[in-house]
Parts: C-alpha cells; structure tokens; sequence
C-alpha cells in the first residue's frame, strides 16, 4: 500500500514576505484598521442612537439595554409629509442628473479621445481652463434667471452637469480600448454610431459603472445650488430638509409640535438628527453594492484575441 502524503501545513499570508517587507505590510495594515474603525465607530454610534430614549441618551449615552430603546424618532420622521417630499425630489433630481451628466460626459469624451481630431488640442486647452476658473455665484445667478430657470429644477441640474475632470477620466478610459476593436467594426461595415452605441458603451460599462455612482452621490448630497435657486417647498430636495434639522436645529413643523416641554422639544429634536442621517444615507448604501463590482473590473481582459 502507498504511504499516505503527509499533508503540508499551509502558510500564512505574512509567509510569503520577509524583513523589512512585513514591517511595512503590518503597519499597512494597522493604518487601514484605524482608518475603518475611524469611519465604522461614528456610524455605528449614529445607528444605535437614532433608536435610543431622548432622555437616555441626553443622561447616560449609548446603552445596550433594549427596553431604553424606542422607534419615536422614526415615527415621527416618516410620518412628516415634507419629508417625504424631499426624499422624493431628491431621487428624481440625482437620477436625472446622473442621466444628463454621464450622457454629456461620454459623448464629449469619445471625441477628445480620437487622435484624429482637428483642433484637438484647442478643445483640450478651453476645458482645462474652465477648471480653474468660474464666472462666480453672482454673474451664473444672473444667468439662470435671465433663462427663466429659477425655482426650477432645470436651475439644480443642469449648470453642474458637465465635469471636465470626468471627461478627462472617461476619455483615458476610451484611450485604453484596443484600436482593433474599431477595425474590427469598419471591416464589418459598421459606422461612428454604431460603433459607439454597440461596441463602446457595452465594453465602457465600468467607467460609465464608477461616473454615475459619483454623480449620484454628489447631486444627492448637494444641497447648497438648491438652497440658492428654489424657493417652494415643494420643490426642495431631501437635503435642504437635513440642513434645517440638523443645522439649523429646526425639525419640520408636526415633527415635535405635540411636545409641551421646551427641555423634551430639545431632546427629541436631537433624537430626529440621527433618523433623519439615517433615512437619507439609505440609498446611497442599497445601491453602491450592485456598483462596486465595475470599480475594479477588467472587462478588457480578453475582449481582442490574436
């Protein structure tokens, strides 16, 4: 009968380094520690709080003991009509804007990649310019009002829509895709639309993956252009709501209006801080799973054989 192979214990990740190598990895990997428990701790402090006893808290802090705990503060925050208003404004702002701005980005990008381009250099020279400098809050107020945009929300969406610094990455991106591709597509008679539409975009789902989750982001925790251009309550974005609670200190009105005393108003209206931080980070934290796969995709990887 044949021995047995004695089975070879396994190595550590640490094996694989050695000397000065594992020093450097350790501490790497200490600094990402601190670095999560830095951002995890607060969130997690803000979590348990949103469900805490006002009084409680205010007293003794954080507590694990469930019967302090309460669902007031979330009651209280769903039931608010302006609310959900601006919950609701605030989606239909970021998903239009994310549209409208990636849209913009890729088409402007796709030329600006092409070596080919006449006066290439030019356009690249008058879009860097435009990073640096800015006509001012003043003069692009003027602007917006002239086109009978205000209290519009064409006056949120569309003056920040174009980034020059998401072209220029976009357009790295295009600038990496094999030239194949496109001969490949002109021997089969395809022209520049189809090319672009059919060929390009499906091979650029990455980059267009990564633009959409940061304009996403940026639109929805943006409040600052809608606090300047609007001024019906009904068309103001969740993020002007969260400024006014968690600023200005002042909760929608219903929210603790039933509150007799000033000491419990103040109390509770603390308490809203921490639902509504929590309501509004909900959709930023369902969706950026479903895009995390394309940050680090190489879909390129074997799209050319030969």
């Amino acid at each position: 009968m044949k021995a047995k192979a004695a089975v070879q214990p396994k190595k550590s990740f640490f094996a694989a380094y050695k000397g000065m190598d594992r020093i450097i990895l350790l501490i790497g990997y200490i600094c990402l520690g601190l670095f999560a428990l830095i951002i995890i701790i607060p969130m997690l402090y803000i979590v348990i709080a949103s469900f805490m006893d006002p009084v409680t808290l205010q007293n003794s802090g954080i507590t694990f003991d469930f019967s302090k705990w309460t669902l007031t503060a979330y009651q209280r925050v769903l039931s608010n009509k302006q609310i959900w208003t601006g919950f609701g404004n605030a989606v239909l702002y970021s998903v239009l804007y994310t549209v409208i701005s990636v849209g913009i980005t890729l088409l402007a990008a796709y030329p600006m990649s092409r070596k080919d381009l006449k006066g290439r250099g030019f356009f690249n020279v008058f879009f860097m310019i435009t990073m640096f400098f800015g006509g001012g809050l003043i003069p692009t107020y003027l602007l917006i009002s002239n086109m009978g945009m205000l209290d519009s929300m064409w006056a949120v969406i569309l003056p920040g829509a174009f980034s020059v610094w998401n072209m220029i990455i976009a357009r790295t991106y295009y600038q990496g895709i094999p030239a194949e591709l496109k001969e490949a597509a002109s021997i089969d008679g395809a022209n520049e639309i189809i090319f672009y539409f059919k060929i390009m975009l499906p091979v650029c789902a990455p980059i267009i993956a990564v633009l959409s989750m940061w304009q996403f982001v940026g639109m929805w925790n943006s409040y600052f252009d809608a606090m300047i251009y609007l001024n019906s309550e009904s068309k103001q974005p969740l993020q002007l709501v969260l400024r006014a609670i968690l600023i200005q200190s002042q909760p929608q009105p219903g929210m603790i209006s039933d509150m007799q005393s000033t000491a419990a108003r103040a109390q509770l209206g603390e308490l809203l801080k921490y639902a509504t931080i929590i309501i509004s980070s909900i959709p930023l934290l369902v969706m950026y799973p479903f895009f995390q796969k394309y940050f680090d995709a190489g879909i390129m990887v074997g799209s050319v054989k030969g």
